[in-house]
């Protein structure tokens, strides 16, 4: 797995000579391809560690604002039909409702249930309760099994899947970012249709299958924290060059 870090991060803030709290685990699962999950929560912040490895904070998620940002900002409906990829933390499907029409429609694909028991029971208080709100459609499943099952359906689709192209929580995921997955999420998506996808960093691999698979496509760096010095991450942002 790459482009994660094994992490003890000290959360506190410059100056700071509070003692920690303890880090406490809330719970734990598995992928299916047999990697632990767990959830941990040290000082109101909470934590995704796979395998000891952070893959996701409620310290950070700019990046996932910026990732709704620029893919909404593009496009030519008002009252768009979206797909996101991936649960998280929920706050890529938070930013998504925030800038979307009351009359938009926004699925939601995660594949583990346990992580949408952990927003609903730990994680919800963090984004506002995304998952209750009435454009929200919650589908747990596989969402390369979404995407094919709904053609020509939405007009944005949002992968915050792993940790991005090179990373992955699950090795079957490798099949959303190849040649055949890019296929299929250009099948899925309407005629001017967007395609977002978050990365832990650059990944010139994805920028040639893009390529490759007919999308013409910008690459963005954006900070992980807003307003701070901190971690980058990259945003890909594909059209069908067809379109």
């Amino acid at each position: 797995m790459q482009n994660l870090k094994k992490v003890e991060t000290d959360h506190r803030g410059a100056g700071d000579t509070k003692p920690m709290k303890p880090q406490i685990t809330i719970d734990r699962t598995r992928t299916p391809d047999g990697k632990e999950l767990v959830l941990y929560e040290r000082d109101g912040v909470f934590t995704i560690r796979v395998d000891g490895l952070e893959l996701m904070s409620s310290r950070s998620h700019g990046s996932e604002e910026e990732m709704a940002e620029l893919v909404l900002g593009r496009l030519m409906t008002r009252d768009p039909r979206v797909l996101v990829g991936g649960l998280g933390m929920g706050y890529t499907l938070r930013a998504v409702l925030d800038r979307v029409s009351r009359s938009s429609r926004v699925t939601v694909v995660e594949l583990l249930p346990e992580i949408v028991n952990w927003n609903r029971e730990h994680l919800d208080h963090l984004v506002g309760s995304p998952l209750d709100d009435a454009r929200v459609e919650l589908v747990v499943e596989d969402v390369s099994q979404v995407m094919a099952a709904h053609p020509d359906t939405f007009d944005a689709i949002l992968l915050d899947v792993d940790n991005g192209p090179a990373a992955l929580t699950d090795c079957r995921n490798a099949r959303l970012y190849s040649a055949d997955g890019l296929a299929a999420i250009r099948r899925s998506l309407r005629r001017n249709g967007i395609l977002g996808v978050w990365s832990a960093g650059p990944d010139h691999d994805y920028e040639r299958a893009l390529h490759r698979a007919g999308y013409r496509f910008r690459v963005e760096t954006v900070r992980a924290r807003r307003g701070t010095k901190g971690p980058k991450h990259t945003i890909f942002i594909a059209k069908s060059r067809s379109a």
